[in-house]
């Protein structure tokens, strides 16, 4: 199985199974001399670990990052390490996986799970939790993340839920302070409590449902990325669509630009009293051309359903046999939960895959 990297000159590998000893990462291309604790990284995973409330899958597991390679202890703080230069190899032990839940599983396809077009490409499927296909290999895109986060100074990453269902926030009463006080990465205190109850429902009724993050990234250093083919919103919409269960990519306003006209979607330019350009608006989230403006990156995607659930569904067998299927185990019943903070990690990477680059090319940023 190939094509498990990505990125240029900030490039990640991911390994491991979700039912393996162990998943990790190595991230190559770090530059050397980035001051980091393994604390900080440690705080990204906790935000996407599991079991932190009943909307999320039970699965106990720390989630705690080791650093085996490419740093070196700070000469007079001990907590800090320092990149070499060389690969920053880092590993999650997996520790609470249940892989008698999936034995009902082992030759049928789950619908909407890769279990079928794994098979059918290399002939073996790991029908335990899905293998390479499950939602845990995000955990060490989350720890690449957190690197991704100090090659960029004075970045600023940040994510929210902003849709569960048909259910939307409203923009209004957006408060990056409530994003990290609720169970939603939600910025809007005034839909909690709906949500919840909407949510408590669809997990008591064994279904799921679907989400829509938005990703801010605050402080990218204007004229990085590139014309053509290596264009910034190419990769971080294609970082994006990575992930599990993301259907959709959209940068700035993205869809809603269909709809409206091209007066109203142009962001109008002035000069400022410091005399830099000023933008009014900021419909093209922050990237013209594929090159960022220096105003905020924003994206967002799509989370579809969670494929499995406590609800039985019509499938198939290896052998052509026509059954149903009823996923047991502990899942989500809104991946689109945990998928905020592995939103921030791709996005982070490609930024700062990009800063290199653009470093590169240019010799300054």
């Amino acid at each position: 199985m190939s094509f498990n990297s990505f990125g240029h000159l900030f490039r990640v590998t991911t390994w491991g199974e979700s039912h393996g000893v162990a998943i990790g990462c190595v991230v190559d291309g770090c530059p050397p001399g980035i001051e980091f604790t393994i604390a900080e990284i440690q705080a990204y995973l906790d935000k996407r670990k599991p079991g932190q409330s009943r909307f999320t899958t039970q699965r106990n597991e720390a989630d705690a990052v080791e650093i085996l390679s490419g740093v070196m202890p700070h000469e007079t703080n001990s907590d800090v390490l320092i990149s070499t230069g060389t690969p920053i190899s880092m590993m999650i032990k997996n520790t609470d996986q249940r892989s008698k839940d999936y034995g009902d599983i082992k030759d049928r396809y789950r619908p909407g799970h890769a279990d079928y077009t794994y098979d059918l490409k290399y002939g073996i499927r790991d029908y335990r939790g899905g293998g390479r296909s499950s939602a845990r290999e995000t955990a060490t895109r989350v720890a690449a993340g957190g690197l991704a986060r100090k090659v960029v100074p004075g970045m600023l990453v940040r994510a929210a839920m902003v849709q569960m269902g048909t259910m939307k926030i409203n923009r209004q009463n957006w408060d990056w302070n409530q994003v990290n006080q609720n169970d939603f990465f939600c910025p809007d205190a005034s839909v909690i409590d709906e949500w919840s109850d909407y949510l408590n429902k669809i997990r008591k009724d064994g279904l799921s449902v679907g989400a829509v993050i938005e990703v801010v990234a605050e402080g990218v250093p204007a004229g990085i990325g590139a014309p053509v083919y290596a264009k910034l919103d190419t990769d971080i919409a294609s970082h994006l669509m990575s992930i599990n269960a993301v259907k959709g990519v959209e940068i700035g306003n993205g869809f809603e630009a269909a709809e409206i006209t091209g007066l109203e979607n142009a962001d109008e330019m002035r000069m400022s009293h410091n005399g830099d350009v000023q933008f009014l608006s900021n419909n093209a989230g922050g990237i013209l051309g594929g090159i960022a403006t220096g105003q905020p990156v924003v994206a967002r995607f799509a989370v579809k359903p969670t494929s499995s659930m406590l609800t039985k569904t019509k499938s198939v067998t290896a052998k052509g046999e026509e059954v149903e299927v009823m996923t047991k185990g502990r899942h989500d019943p809104c991946v689109g939960i945990r998928a905020v903070p592995i939103g921030e990690a791709m996005v982070a990477c490609a930024i700062a895959d990009h800063y290199l680059l653009h470093r590169g090319q240019t010799g300054r940023i």
